[in-house]
Parts: C-alpha cells; sequence; structure tokens
C-alpha cells in the first residue's frame, strides 16, 4: 500500500513539473507512512510540507492541490488533511479485505520476483582454519544467511562466499605440528578440539628452536606449491570445515562445503595484480615495499594515507587478496552486486581495498560494493561476551546451553511433550532463539546477550513467534468451516489486515538495505496485531455467522502462512506444537 501511494504522489509530481509548478529538476525527499493511529488514516505522508515554498503557497493550500491533483482510486476511502499540512489517506476496505483474501491463496504471499535479477554474491560467516567457531562468528553467519535467503525468494541468482581464513604464516606452524602428531600415533589424526591443537602447536613453536625452523621451512614450501605440504594443509582446511559444517546444520544455516572461497584461491592472483598496479602508476616502490598512496585517505600528518600492496619481503598483505577477491568476484562471478557481511572495525580496510580495485578499474561503477557492517556480542557487564574465566565461548558450547535452557523451561512449564517430538521442541526453540536474539537487532549496533530474555516467551523473540504459529495452527485445526472472502468488520481485523499487506514491502527492505532486524519488527508486531484480533473477534465459536467465521479464517490462515514464510527466511523452523 506504501508503494502504491508513493507512486500516486511522484505521478502528481511529474504533473506539477509538467505544469511549471515546480522546477524540472526538482526531486523533493519526503515520507510516505504507515499511522500508528486509525483517526489519522493507514498512510500519512508530508510531501505537502515539503512542496509548500517551492508552490509558493501555505502547507494546508498545498496539502488541498495535491489532493485535487490525485487521481481517483477504488482503493481509497478518502483522503484528509490534518495537523500542519499532513495528508492521510484512509484506504478502502473491500479493497484491503479481497487483497488480503488473494495473499492467502498465492503460496508467495504477494511478493513479487525481482523484474531484472540480479547475480548477488553474499561474503558471510568466513570463519579461520584451525580454529573452533567462537560466538564472534555468529553475527556474520546468521545475519548473512538470512539475507541470502531473502534475495534468493525475490528471484536473484545468490552467490554464497564463505570466505576462509586458510591462507598465512601460521601453517607452518600446523602443518609441522600435525605431522608430529601423526607420527607420534602412527595414523591419520581426526582433531576433535582444533583451540588445544593450535594452541599446543604455538608452545612448542615457541619453545623447541629445531620445531619453529622445520615451520619456518614448511611456510615456504606450501607457498612454494610442495605438494606434501599441500596435502597436510589441505587436511587441516578439511577437518576444520567437516566440524564448522555441523555448526551450519544444527543452525539451520545454508552454507555448504562447496561455498568455501578461502583466501588462498586468489593466491595465484597477487603478483600479477602488483605488477598491474605498478604499470598503471597506482603503486610507488617505497623502502623496498609497492605503496598505494590514497588521496582519499589521510594519516595523521594529513598526508595520503600508504596502503602497502607487497610487503619489502615479497609477500602480500590482507588488502592485496582483498583486491583480488573483489577482482576476481565481477570477472569470473559477473556479480552485479557484492555483499560484505563483516565486523565494523574492518570498514577502512575494506574502503581502502575498493578503493583501489575501482581506481585501477577492476569493480566498474555499476557493481555495488557493498559493507554490511555488524557491531559486537556483549556480555551483561557490556564487555564482549566471554567465559566466567574470560576465554572465547566456543559457538557449539553456546548452542548446548541453549538447549540446555529450553529443556528445562519446557520442565518448568509442564510441557506433556516426549521422545523425539519434546527433543525437535527443544532444538528449534534453542535454534531459534539464539538466532532470533542476533537477528531481531540492528545489525549496526553492538547487542547484549541474555539468556533470560532469548529465551521468554513475551516479547519480539523467537519462543513468542513460534508460540503465536502454535495458537495459530490449533484455531485452524478445530475449524468445521472452509476459509472464505475476507471481509474486514472491526478495528482489530482492518489492523491485522493492513499489517498482512506490509509483508512484501517488508521483505524488498530487507533485501535493499541487508537488515534482518526490520522483518523480525514486522513478524512481532503482526503477532501481537494476531493476538489483539485473537482475542476480540471469535473464529470457531458456535454463535459466529458462518460468513464471518469463513473471513475470520481466511485471516488465521494469512497470518500464519506469514509468519511460517516470514522466519524460513530468518533461517527459523515454526513447531505445531510447544
Amino acid at each position: 500500500m506504501k508503494q502504491f501511494i508513493q507512486q500516486l504522489l511522484t505521478d502528481c509530481l511529474a504533473d506539477f513539473r509538467q505544469r511549471g509548478l515546480v522546477p524540472q529538476d526538482f526531486q523533493p525527499r519526503f515520507s510516505v507512512e504507515s499511522t500508528r493511529d486509525k483517526k489519522n488514516g493507514d498512510i500519512a505522508t508530508n510531501l505537502a510540507m515539503v512542496l509548500c515554498k517551492k508552490l509558493g503557497k501555505k502547507p494546508l493550500e498545498a496539502a488541498e492541490l495535491i489532493i485535487a491533483s490525485l487521481p481517483k482510486s477504488d482503493r481509497i476511502e478518502k483522503v484528509e488533511v490534518a495537523g500542519p499540512g499532513f495528508i492521510n489517506f484512509f484506504m478502502n476496505s473491500d479493497h484491503v479485505g479481497a487483497r488480503v483474501y488473494a495473499m492467502s491463496q498465492d503460496p508467495r504471499l504477494g511478493v513479487e520476483k525481482a523484474a531484472n535479477p540480479q547475480v548477488v554474491v553474499v561474503d558471510y560467516s568466513s570463519p579461520n582454519v584451525a580454529k573452533e567457531m567462537a560466538v564472534h562468528h555468529i553475527r556474520s553467519t546468521v545475519i548473512g544467511d538470512s539475507v541470502v535467503r531473502v534475495l534468493e525468494f525475490l528471484g536473484h541468482k545468490v552467490i554464497r562466499a564463505n570466505h576462509v581464513g586458510d591462507w598465512g604464516t601460521q601453517f607452518g606452524m600446523l602443518i609441522a605440528y600435525l605431522e608430529k602428531m601423526e607420527n607420534e600415533s602412527a595414523s591419520d589424526l581426526e582433531i576433535s578440539d582444533l583451540e588445544a591443537f593450535y594452541r599446543q602447536a604455538k608452545v612448542l613453536y615457541d619453545e623447541d628452536e629445531e620445531f619453529a625452523t622445520r615451520a619456518r621451512g614448511y611456510v615456504v614450501k606450501l607457498q612454494g606449491g610442495d605438494e606434501y605440504c599441500r596435502m597436510m594443509w589441505q587436511k587441516l582446511v578439511r577437518m576444520t570445515m567437516t566440524q564448522n559444517q555441523r555448526i551450519y546444520d544444527r543452525l539451520n544455516v545454508s552454507l555448504k562445503p562447496e561455498n568455501v572461497m578461502g583466501e588462498s584461491m586468489y593466491n595465484a592472483m597477487l603478483p600479477a595484480i602488483a605488477e598491474d598496479l605498478e604499470k598503471r602508476g597506482m603503486a610507488v616502490t617505497d623502502d623496498g615495499a609497492l605503496v598505494v598512496y590514497l588521496d582519499e585517505f589521510r594519516n595523521k600528518d594529513g598526508n595520503p594515507m600508504g596502503v602497502i600492496i607487497r610487503k619489502k619481503d615479497g609477500g602480500f598483505l590482507y588488502t592485496t587478496t582483498d583486491i583480488a577477491c573483489a577482482r576476481y568476484r565481477v570477472e569470473e562471478l559477473h556479480a552485479d552486486r557484492v555483499l560484505y557481511f563483516i565486523d565494523s572495525r574492518q570498514h577502512d580496510h575494506l574502503m581502502q581495498a575498493w578503493t583501489i580495485a575501482r581506481k585501477a578499474g577492476y569493480v566498474p561503477e555499476n557493481v555495488s560494493l557493498e559493507h554490511e557492517s555488524f557491531g559486537m556480542m556483549l556480555g551483561k557487564d557490556g564487555r564482549p561476551f566471554k567465559t566466567r574465566s574470560g576465554g572465547t565461548v566456543k559457538l557449539s558450547d553456546l548452542l548446548d546451553e541453549a538447549e540446555t535452557r529450553v529443556g528445562a523451561l519446557l520442565e518448568a512449564r509442564g510441557s506433556d511433550l516426549a521422545g523425539e517430538e519434546r527433543e525437535r521442541v527443544i532444538h528449534e526453540v534453542a535454534m531459534g532463539a539464539v538466532k532470533y536474539a542476533d537477528l531481531s537487532k540492528n545489525r549496526t549496533t553492538d547487542y547484549i546477550f541474555d539468556w533470560d530474555t532469548m529465551l521468554s516467551f513475551d516479547g519480539n523473540t523467537a519462543p513468542y513467534l513460534q508460540y503465536a504459529y502454535t495458537r495459530i495452527s490449533s484455531v485452524l485445526r478445530k475449524a468445521e468451516t472452509e476459509a472464505g472472502p475476507v471481509r474486514l468488520g472491526c478495528a482489530q481485523e482492518e489492523k491485522l489486515a493492513l499489517k498482512l499487506l506490509q509483508f512484501a514491502e517488508t521483505v524488498q527492505q530487507v533485501a535493499q538495505r541487508g537488515m534482518p532486524h526490520l522483518l523480525c519488527a514486522y513478524l512481532y508486531e503482526l503477532s501481537g496485531l494476531f493476538m489483539s484480533f485473537y482475542e476480540a473477534c471469535p473464529v470457531n465459536r458456535g454463535d459466529v455467522e458462518e460468513s464471518v467465521r469463513a473471513s475470520r479464517l481466511s485471516l488465521c490462515r494469512v497470518t500464519g502462512q506469514t509468519v511460517k514464510t516470514g522466519l524460513s527466511l530468518l533461517g527459523i523452523n515454526v513447531l505445531e506444537r510447544m
């Protein structure tokens, strides 16, 4: 509905330009918003207040001129001016009811696929090899995965890119330690505790000079393509990603082994990029290193920032890899848009790499590179989330604790669930709660991780939404008549219907802005409106007229479908019983 009103007002502006009432190049920024109070209509705009000076009129006069210029539409019941010049649109309830009923018959719930689908590369999760995934990986993983699901739902071709940290000098140490452990056990090793493996390798590297010398030699051999070192390195990558895949599957994250695109993937491109930047005159030699100086970035003395492309020892840095990565995604993957779900602290680094990539012509202006940054997960003390002893919290341990807490919660609520059904409910509620606690927060801000809040059946949580779905399912199971055309007869029905029609717009916003919290807020508000409707508007009661019951059943059904679809776009499953 907002899009419809937006288009009406845009057409009105075009008419004003044609009539010479406003300049041809005038492109005003105005709002079109859903109202909170029905007495102010369903949709409101401030266009009159934005246009009044250009029109040479008072805001109320400008509003009347706009209203008089709007084409008639059977979607609109009436239009009024309010306050200092707001224009309020009251939608026709018959039209709203008809659209909601059509939505209930549509598997896509009125969400149209993109008219011009894009190739979108989404860079997310990105754990490191030989290290276990920790809680700080969850933000990139679940936010990125939700946006991937939304983009695919809209018909875009999405390429998942798990930019795994699988390269660097530490791999000489890790290969040498894996070799030592396998020699001692006289068999191929399967590492169950990656953190311990990494720590023990580092201790040996620091304390045993012979081991350190062998490790440094293995770095050189690995980078030179030595077959044995490459085989041992691949074994480390495989063992790590096998463990990570268990977490992805447990969290219902759609990443698969074939989506791994590690840092090592771009190694062969780095020498050519350094040479090309030098030939273009963009990179210069400074104290033996190859450096690009960027006027767009300044150091503390106000001079152009120097970005090292190749170190004096011939080695390359992450910046060079990220330039190659951006180039590969354009030239090989043919990306129209690339989304990077990466910690906000990496912003300057990414901007420098992308500035160089664009200046070199590797990434044309029509390809969008977007840093979808996110804040940190904090403990209740406002500091980065840690164990009681101050250590890093393993993501697998967090998920275990979530399931333990949900099991205790069901026990306390006197749940009669048993066996496999009980285990499934525990799993889905726990995973949903952990994911939703993150997804429901604006990704650009830090957030406090709180077990009590995230597992609550009240408020903006996954358990609340999952429970709302079970309530709707129960109503539909008990129904003895078929759902039918929607007729809106009271305020609660109208509010619910109008909110349902905002689903398509909300999904589009998530895709455009990479912000799943917008969908979370929508689903929470929708569920709250359903609860108000359910309390005020009986459905299956014997004294309810059949046509009214059929209409309300349709409202129940489409609300259930919307909650289920919305949660699935967040990577969260619903339950028939809880």
